[in-house]
């Protein structure tokens, strides 16, 4: 297993100079000064979990005046670690940030990247969102259980998609709810598709028996017929998807969430660091934000500074474990 964790800690003690935003912190949004000239990365294809959430917060923080006109591109490409690389190589543009989460820490394991989170500047951790366990409509299988009868039967022949290499939090889910049911994860058989725009039209096309993802990605396609849910993630029902149960609450004892964040390059400057600290505080005390939240399922986990430094120390570090153990870091 790699070590490292020390990059991170010159940036724990920058931050923490900066202080943090915890759950319902207030701003003055009024007299806040709109940050002009950013540009958000995204490093999967567009349409999928962090496509979404990258164009939702340049939307909401144009609308509120927070910032102004917010360029959002996609970089996609092994995970997510081509966009990493490609904001490490940036070091000192203030004016950049990448739209992230969990895959991009698990994809720069499995895919022995020498790009690491560690070696960026954390700027904030946004939002959480439960998984969900999604067939095609006319799949053979109406419920959990059926689904999970038969994977247990035959583990290779139900093939699961995600969107996100291995690593990622759609790997890590279907891997540790095989364990959970009592399949061995190595006998899983996991197709990786670059986000969740590309593993829709596999879903769609019957091309994979289920997909496990973030439910959010696929509201449009569930509420249209063409997708079904057969199970969520979360502690609790989700309001958005009334009639699906839990896994917990269909006998599998299972809480599983996803999170995305923001990173900036290293090296930029602490006024370049607050902007965007405090831009990304500022829309998510908005009315608008929250309701974009509430619309999308989105549960709010925001942080920043020395904490959100810590918590990505911390899932480095939890991440590199599981994937060892899977044979796979």
């Amino acid at each position: 297993m790699k070590k490292r964790f020390a990059p991170l800690a010159g940036a724990v003690m920058a931050l923490s100079m900066l202080g943090t935003a915890a759950c319902g912190a207030t701003a003055d949004k009024e007299t806040g000064k709109a940050a002009t000239g950013l540009r958000i990365m995204v490093p999967n294809a567009p349409g999928g979990g962090y496509d979404t959430t990258a164009r939702t917060v340049a939307k909401v923080m144009e609308e509120t005046g927070t910032a102004g006109r917010i360029q959002v591109f996609n970089l996609p490409g092994a995970g997510g670690t081509v966009g990493l690389q490609r904001v490490i190589n940036e070091r000192g543009n203030g004016k950049l940030a990448m739209q992230m989460g969990l895959g991009v820490v698990g994809a720069s394991y499995a895919s022995k990247s020498k790009a690491t989170v560690t070696q960026t500047t954390p700027i904030a951790k946004l939002i959480e969102e439960a998984g969900a366990i999604v067939v095609p409509k006319d799949s053979p299988y109406r419920t959990i259980g059926d689904l999970v009868a038969a994977w247990k039967k035959d583990p290779k022949k139900v093939t699961v998609g995600g969107g996100s290499s291995p690593g990622g939090p759609d790997h890590l889910l279907p891997m540790r709810l095989a364990k959970t049911v009592g399949i061995d994860p190595k006998k899983v058989n996991y197709v990786s598709y670059d986000g969740g725009g590309e593993l829709l039209p596999a879903l769609l096309g019957n091309k994979i028996a289920f997909g496990a993802s973030g439910y959010g990605e696929f509201l449009d396609q569930v509420q249209s017929g063409q997708l079904r849910v057969l199970a969520v993630t979360a502690e609790q029902p989700i309001p958005s998807l009334k009639d699906v149960p839990t896994l917990k609450g269909s006998g599998i004892d299972l809480v599983f969430a996803n999170w995305r964040g923001v990173l900036a390059p290293p090296g930029i400057g602490e006024d370049d660091r607050k902007t965007w600290i405090d831009a990304f505080t500022r829309m998510r005390d908005s009315e608008r934000w929250k309701a974009e939240c509430a619309k999308r399922g989105w549960t709010d986990s925001f942080m920043t500074g020395e904490r959100f430094a810590g918590f990505l120390a911390e899932q480095d570090k939890s991440v590199a474990a599981i994937l060892t153990e899977l044979g796979l870091a």
